[in-house]
């Protein structure tokens, strides 16, 4: 894990975190797909909300902190990213690992206000 993250992010939309919550587990539709969880770190957070999240509803952002996560995480190249390595949890998020979640808010343009902190 890199040392310096002090939390990972994801955004999902907000029935799927309300299922998790029933759950008691969050599992994306990508670990079943690809094998993991996409996350991003603070710096990334802004490029993956915008680029592949830009004109969404009913988005919510989980805040997670890396060190709480049962399921490995590792630090991988994106294949329409170069160069950019992203934190991929493999596995089910258990939920006392998300610190926050937060409501996406969009602006008129469909791009995303981005929380700061």
């Amino acid at each position: 894990m890199a040392s310096d993250v002090k939390y990972i992010f994801h955004i999902c939309l907000r029935e799927a975190w309300e299922t998790a919550i029933k759950q008691s587990v969050y599992r994306a539709d990508s670990l079943e797909t690809q094998g993991f969880i996409h996350c991003s770190s603070h710096e990334q957070f802004e490029r993956v909300a915008n680029t592949y999240f830009r004109g969404g509803k009913d988005l919510v952002l989980l805040i997670i902190d890396p060190f709480k996560v049962e399921a490995d995480i590792k630090w991988e190249l994106a294949m329409d990213v170069p160069g950019l390595l992203f934190p991929h949890i493999y596995g089910a998020l258990n939920l006392d690992a998300v610190i926050q979640v937060m409501d996406l808010t969009s602006k008129p343009d469909g791009s995303w206000i981005i929380p700061s902190g």
